[in-house]
Formats: structure tokens, C-alpha cells, sequence
């Protein structure tokens, strides 16, 4: 295979020439003289390690001097220093010597000592000796390899402190001073910022001589990703023979090694690249490695490091690409995708792949911005067939388990990896349904839900089939095209699925984003209590992953779900925190899910004025429309909030749009809710029959939540109509039907309406209340809140000549004389009520 670097690799392992390696019973021995690292008896007894003396062994604990405080005390000192999960482990110059094992280590030191921690650890209660501070170097040196694994594995290091000669209290001492923890075979450190500050205090070479312990102890061969990743990190000297190694390592799909991991080693690898391009390579690897396992800011260093100007279009693509995606994440959309169509355009003569999977990622920031036609256009411009431009079926940059390539598929990208086998059923499969994908997502943005409809079906029907194991992306798209075709029990399914995957395999930066989807699935089936449990684990996800922006779509979910559970503070602060960043970063989608959020709390709050003023620019025609793939939902709220106000005209209008909408298919719930807003838009002669389709069409979707709201809807209008016996059933059904979703807000407005019937409900007015009538009563509580009268004529659909005669006797049976006694009054009532 050659690669853009011209070298031909002869020997089967990628970007390694020949002549630059050789291969004894050992392992690797490269052309510069590294040694092969495979024998600790040589590193058993040298000095220079904490507590080590010249026959003590290299991490004995003997004569300690120095100290290490506890955890706690590290934290402050740390804090300036940022994660860096790949710190070089020294310099690596000719100059060093090799091949001598004192020489190696460096010269001796003090025993007990540890250069450089002893100053910043201070000194405490907590403070330990040299041997639990060479034990935290190993864990250190540890760490390097996978910043986001979850500790150590024991046995390793504890084989590597052994032949470094520390004695078996040293794990003890450590966890008696709260350093570590040891639970489920792996060794945790306490303060994560511990272990970049034990490793950035000592000398190099000290860092190297713990690298090579562990790489010895480290099973699995010498070829090894682990062992490779650490012979590497002692290297003293040049060694291209040894980077191409650990670079063939970690491209190896071999579903061993994470994301992490993956990044840590090509950026080894590329220290000890001979020239300037396989460097470049490499650091973009790494690089998409560290944004595939939720590391931004790592992935940003080393984009920086490797430099976008090469003479390669395939090399500056990818990492525009790269670039573009992690924008995609935690910068303005429109940003993200300008940089992903661009990369789109450098990739496209020499990687196909690369290129479709960039105009993919363009489609997912044009749907974020609500841009219907850069949608289209970013969609129509990618190939119509699959075989057209084959494509890896998962997180296509990865060089992980999926990341192959066809064999008949010749890239300009270098160090590709083997092609995969022909034999694989997967991935003709996986082609044929991301074609699927693309036609019909296609179809629906040109307006063909009919012509989209049958291939989003194939891409749903297939994802999970026997014999062919989904990973996330693939699953990610199924759960999308469930939702488009309106299939909420197969999306939310697809979209549990890809989380398991994401969890299990990777790529971490795929468990937010299959969270935020299963949450909106969730949220749309009416599951209420389960979007919020997602969205909440969601959220703190994207935040450790640096996903701003999906950290705003999962803000804008939970300030749905408060709009339904009651809690308008809850409602304030999610809206509030997704708005923030949808109007930085262009989220058109979030902005328009929180300001339904809010208008739907006022309909609970029976602000229906507020409700009206919020959601009118969002169903409506001009600029301020919200988001194309959402406003359609937020129109039964809307026609409710307009209806009740005198808006009619508007009302009418939005129901017309809504009516071609529903009959699409597109949502389940949306048959039933076209009923109930006719309803509200009809004479009084039409009203009962549309309000009983509505609840007819309930029956066939599931949702307590639409179907109370009908009821309530209904209940309130026999009661207005003087049927006060029909009303109480529609309104306890109504009552039951919130209480069970919890949407306790609503369920509010349900007992409020029984008590205007005169069904004193189990939360009856306590003191002077009870002297009220129910629909003084009402009123009187309205009037607390702060609404005016004619807000509680538009709240109670009564007339404010009515609200005023009643809150006249309302005054005169309590005795007060303004609204400001008046809310005093009911405050302590409503509170005496609560806490007897």
C-alpha cells in the first residue's frame, strides 16, 4: 500500500519500511539501537527512584525521606496545570544514553526522595512515604495510555512495582492516606488531578523507567498496543521503527483498545516519526481519537500541533474534517458545517469515504441551524448509490473496530489499515440501508414524506437484524428515521440500542448524543419521568465531554418535561440555559423546544395571553418561524392559547397547516389533537361531537398526557355549558390521567375545574376560603397570582363584567380591601392547608 508519503510498506505492517525493523523471539529491535525491553531483571536493582538505594531495587521503599500529602492537598497546586492525557514522558535526543540500565533510569538521588513532588505535595496529616509515591508514579505512567479509563489494572501494576523492587505495604499505605482506592481488580486514584501532577514533578527519566516496568508488565506480546504504547514513552533516542510499530498498534481493528487509548499512542507514535507528513498523520489521528472519546481540548492541541497546510488535499481534509466535528459539538453550527462542506470538497477526489461522512455531518449541522435547503443541499450533493461512495457503516474515523476500508477502495489517506474480509455480511448491509438513509431523508426534506416514507422503513425494519451487529451511528440513524416516519416505539428502541453499543464499544462522545435522542423519543411517546432521567444523564455526559451543544438540546428536554411535572422554576432555568447557548451557537432546534417549554407552562398556569404571545412567531410564517422539524408539535398549545384569547384568525390558520401535517402520518398523537383544536374553533352545535373524536383517536395512541388535556378541555366545556354531572367525569378522568403521567401543573387545573363544578376535591380550601363559592374561589386564587381581571376572564372563559362582581363579594366575605390582602390571605390559607 502507499500511502501520501511515498513509502511502500513491504513488511505488513503500515507506514514501517522494511529495513527499518527486525523481529527476534523477543519483540522489536529498530534500526536505532532501542532496546527491546522485553527483560526487567536488568531495572530490578538501580538507584534512582523514591526510596530506592544502588541495591534496594529502583522503587523500594527503604530509608524514606520524602513525602507525598494526601489527595486533598494536591488539588490547588494541580489546578493550574490542564489535563494533557499524552505528557512526553522526556526528550528524546541522541544524546541520551541507551542500552544501560543505570544510565536509563538517571543518575541517583536521595533515598526516599521524589525530585519535584516533595515541594508541591507540602506537608499533612496524610502524608505518605517514597514507596506509595513510586507506586503513584506507576498509576501515573499508567494513565497515559487511556485518560478516560476508570484506574489501573492492579495486577499490572503491581507486577511493575514488584520488579521495581517496591515492598507489598506500598498499595496499603496508599490507601490508608486516601491516595487510592483498590476495588474490582483496577487501582483508582482519588484526585484524578494527582496523577498529572506526580507525573510532571519527576525528572524524564524517571518517567521512562517506570514506562519500561510496565510495558514488561504488560501481558499480550510485545507487538502489544499496551507494551508498544510504553517502549515508546522510555525511548531515549530517534526511533521511526519503533513509532511505526505502536502506529500499526493502535490502527489495528482488533475492538481492543479505546478511543483514549487509540489517541495517547498515534501521538506517541508521531514524537518518534522520522518525517514531517507521517507526523502530520498521525497527529490527526490522534486527534479524532480524542474527539471520539469526548476530549475536545486534546483533540484541538494536537490539530494544532500537526498544522493544516500540507501539500496533500486528502491530509487537510481530514483535518478539516476533524475540525468541523468538533465544532459540530461546542461552536456555532453554521461554523461546523461551512468547515465540513469544505472538507467535504478536499476529500472528495482521493477518500470517498471520508467525504460522505463529512456531507453527513454537514446534514447534522444544517438540521441543528433549522436550515430545511442547506439540509437539502448538503444531502442531494453526496453520491445517490452506495457503491458509488463505500462507506464504513460506524464513527467512519475511527481506527477502531469498524474502521476498515473496502478492498477494492484505493485511498490517498496513509497508514489505512487492512481491507476488511469479504466474507463480512455486515457491511453490503450496511451500505444498502445508509443509501436508504439518504434517499429518504431526501424524499422528506423535498416535501415527500409519501416517497421518504418506504426507504426510512428499510433503514428501521434492518437495524438489529440476526447475524449483523449495529454500531451506534448506524442504530443512531434508525432511531432518526423512526422518528421521522412517526414509529416512537421503534425509535426509542434504535436509540436504547445505539446507547448500550456506545456504552459498551464506543465511541463516548456518542453516549450523549444517543441519550438526547432517547430522551426526545421518550418525550414525544409521553414517557415523561424516563426523558427526564435520560436527559439529566445526558446532560452531565455532554458536560464531561465538552459537548456544549448538546448539552442545550438536553436543557431544552428537561424544560419540557418541567412544563408537564409543574415545576416553572425548573422551567425557567432549563429554557434559560439552552437559550444561551441556541442564540450563540445558531441551535435553532433548541431555541424553538425551550421557548415551547415556556409557553406550555404558562398554559398550565393558565396564562394564556403569555402562551399565545410566545408560540405565535413559532407557528407562523417569517423569520421568527422556529424550527421545521418541530413547530408542527407546538400548534395544538398554540390554537388552545389563541382560541381562548379572541385570536381566531390565527388559530384558524395555524390549524390548516397542522391539518396537512397530521394527515401524513408523521405523528400518532396528532389526529386526535387536530380534533380537539376544531373543537375549540367550533360552535357550539359541532364542539362535543369533535371533542369525542378526539378522545376516540386517543384510544389509539398511547400518551396519558394529550388525552387528560383533551378531558380537561371537554370537562371545562360542559361545565361552561351547565352540565356540571358530565363534566365531573370527564374532569376526574382528566385528573387521573395527569396524576399518572405526573404532570401535577395540569392536574391543578383539573381540581380547580371539579371545584368549580362543586366536587371539593381531597385538597379543599381551608379557614375563611371555605366561605367562598367554587368559582369565587377560583377566582380569589387567580387573583393572588397577580393576573388582572381580564386575565382571569380569558383564564376562566367568563367575562371580566363576571370576574368583577364575584371578586367584589370576594372582598366583602373576607373582609379585605385590596388584592394585595387578598393574596396575603389566600397565601396563608393555602399554606395552613398544606401544614395543618
Amino acid at each position: 500500500m502507499t500511502g501520501v508519503t511515498g513509502v511502500t510498506e513491504a513488511t505488513g505492517v503500515p507506514g514501517v519500511p522494511s529495513a527499518a525493523r527486525s523481529t527476534d523471539a523477543t519483540g522489536v529491535t529498530d534500526a536505532t539501537g532501542v532496546p527491546d525491553l522485553t527483560n526487567v531483571a536488568e531495572l530490578t536493582n538501580v538507584a534512582g527512584m523514591p526510596g530506592a538505594t544502588g541495591s534496594a531495587g529502583l522503587l523500594s521503599s527503604a530509608g524514606s525521606a520524602g513525602s507525598l500529602s494526601s489527595a486533598g492537598s494536591l488539588s490547588s497546586a494541580s489546578s493550574a496545570t490542564p489535563p494533557n492525557p499524552v505528557t512526553p514522558a522526556g526528550p528524546v535526543t541522541p544524546a541520551d544514553p541507551v542500552g544501560d540500565p543505570v544510565s536509563v533510569v538517571g543518575e541517583a538521588v536521595e533515598p526516599g526522595a521524589l525530585p519535584g513532588v516533595d515541594g508541591v505535595a507540602g506537608s499533612g496529616s496524610g502524608a505518605v512515604g517514597g514507596a506509595p509515591a513510586g507506586l503513584l508514579l506507576l498509576v501515573a505512567a499508567e494513565r497515559e495510555r487511556d485518560a478516560r479509563a476508570a484506574g489501573a489494572d492492579a495486577a499490572v501494576i503491581l507486577r511493575a512495582a514488584g520488579a521495581g523492587g517496591l515492598d507489598a505495604g506500598a498499595l496499603d499505605a496508599a490507601e490508608a492516606a486516601g491516595l487510592l482506592q483498590l476495588a474490582g481488580g483496577r487501582i483508582r486514584l482519588v484526585d484524578p488531578c494527582l496523577a498529572r501532577t506526580v507525573y510532571a514533578a519527576v525528572p524524564p527519566a524517571r518517567r521512562r523507567a517506570a514506562h519500561r516496568l510496565l510495558a514488561d508488565a504488560h501481558t499480550g506480546g510485545p507487538r502489544a498496543l499496551p507494551v508498544l504504547f510504553h517502549r515508546a514513552s522510555a525511548a531515549t533516542a530517534p526511533a521511526p521503527g519503533l513509532g511505526d510499530a505502536l502506529a500499526a498498534a493502535a490502527a489495528l481493528p482488533d475492538g481492543g483498545p479505546t478511543h483514549a487509548e487509540r489517541s495517547a499512542a498515534w501521538a506517541r507514535s508521531a514524537e518518534l516519526a522520522a518525517d514531517e507528513e507521517p507526523r502530520a498523520v498521525r497527529l490527526i489521528n490522534a486527534a479524532d481519537q480524542a474527539r471520539l472519546a469526548g476530549l475536545p481540548h486534546r483533540a484541538r492541541e494536537l490539530l494544532a500541533q500537526a498544522g493544516c497546510e500540507g501539500p496533500h488535499g486528502a491530509v487537510r481534509g481530514v483535518a478539516q474534517l476533524v475540525s468541523g466535528q468538533l465544532a459540530l459539538q461546542d461552536s456555532p453550527v453554521a461554523d461546523a458545517r461551512e468547515a465540513l462542506l469544505l472538507a467535504a470538497e478536499l476529500l472528495a477526489p482521493a477518500d470517498a469515504d471520508r467525504a460522505l461522512a463529512a456531507r453527513l455531518a454537514a446534514v447534522e449541522a444544517s438540521w441543528a441551524m433549522g436550515d430545511a435547503a442547506a439540509c437539502v443541499e448538503a444531502l442531494d450533493r453526496t453520491p445517490a448509490r452506495a457503491e458509488d461512495a463505500p462507506v464504513r457503516p460506524d464513527h467512519t474515523l475511527a481506527r477502531g473496530e469498524d474502521a476498515q476500508v473496502r478492498p477494492d477502495h484505493t485511498s490517498a489517506w496513509p497508514d489505512h489499515i487492512p481491507a476488511r474480509p469479504d466474507h463480512n455480511p455486515a457491511w453490503p448491509e450496511a451500505d444498502r440501508r445508509l443509501a436508504a438513509y439518504r434517499a429518504g431523508m431526501s424524499a422528506v426534506m423535498h416535501g415527500r414524506l409519501d416517497t421518504g416514507r418506504q426507504p426510512l422503513r428499510e433503514v428501521v425494519a434492518g437495524s438489529g437484524e440476526t447475524g449483523i451487529l449495529d454500531g451506534p451511528e448506524a442504530l443512531l440513524r434508525a432511531g432518526g428515521a423512526a422518528l421521522v416516519v412517526g414509529d416512537l416505539t421503534a425509535a426509542c428502541r434504535a436509540n436504547s440500542r445505539a446507547l448500550a453499543v456506545a456504552r459498551a464499544r464506543g465511541p463516548y462522545i456518542l453516549v450523549a448524543q444517543a441519550l438526547e435522542r432517547l430522551a426526545y423519543g421518550e418525550l414525544r411517546a409521553g414517557r415523561h419521568a424516563r426523558a427526564r432521567a435520560h436527559a439529566e444523564d445526558g446532560l452531565r455526559t455532554a458536560r464531561g465531554a465538552g459537548q456544549d451543544n448538546l448539552a442545550a438540546h438536553h436543557h431544552a428536554i428537561l424544560a419540557l418535561v418541567a412544563s408537564v411535572e409543574g415545576s416553572s422554576e425548573a422551567v425557567a432555568e432549563h429554557a434559560d440555559a439552552a437559550e444561551g447557548v441556541a442564540a450563540s451557537h445558531g441551535l435553532a432546534q433548541a431555541a424553538t423546544l425551550a421557548q415551547w417549554a415556556r409557553a406550555r407552562a404558562d398554559l398550565a398556569r393558565g396564562r394564556l395571553p403569555e402562551a399565545a404571545a410566545r408560540l405565535g412567531p413559532l407557528v407562523g410564517a417569517g423569520p421568527r418561524r422556529g424550527h421545521f422539524a418541530v413547530r408542527m408539535l407546538a400548534v395544538p398549545c398554540f390554537v388552545e392559547a389563541a382560541a381562548r384569547t379572541g385570536q381566531t384568525e390565527a388559530a384558524r390558520s395555524a390549524v390548516a397547516e397542522f391539518a396537512h401535517w397530521a394527515a401524513q402520518g408523521a405523528d400518532l398523537q396528532a389526529p386526535a389533537q387536530l380534533a380537539r383544536c376544531r373543537a375549540l374553533l367550533s360552535g357550539p352545535e359541532e364542539c362535543e361531537a369533535l371533542f369525542t373524536i378526539a378522545l376516540d383517536r386517543h384510544d389509539e395512541a398511547a400518551g396519558d398526557f394529550e388525552r387528560g388535556r383533551t378531558q380537561l378541555l371537554y370537562g371545562a366545556w360542559l361545565r361552561r355549558r351547565r352540565r356540571p354531572g358530565e363534566a365531573r367525569g370527564r374532569l376526574r378522568d382528566a385528573l387521573v390521567s395527569f396524576e399518572r403521567g405526573g404532570a401535577l401543573g395540569w392536574a391543578t387545573q383539573a381540581r380547580a375545574e371539579l371545584r368549580a363544578t362543586g366536587d371539593a376535591g381531597p385538597d379543599e380550601p381551608a379557614g375563611q376560603l371555605t366561605l367562598l363559592t367554587p368559582q369565587q374561589l377560583r377566582i380569589a386564587r387567580c387573583v393572588a397570582e397577580g393576573a388582572t381581571n381580564r386575565e382571569v376572564a380569558l383564564r376562566l372563559s367568563v367575562s371580566p363584567r363576571t370576574v368583577d362582581h364575584h371578586l367584589r363579594n370576594v372582598f366583602a366575605t373576607l373582609g379585605v380591601r385590596s388584592r394585595v390582602e387578598l393574596s396575603r390571605l389566600v397565601d396563608r390559607a393555602e399554606k395552613t392547608a398544606a401544614h395543618p
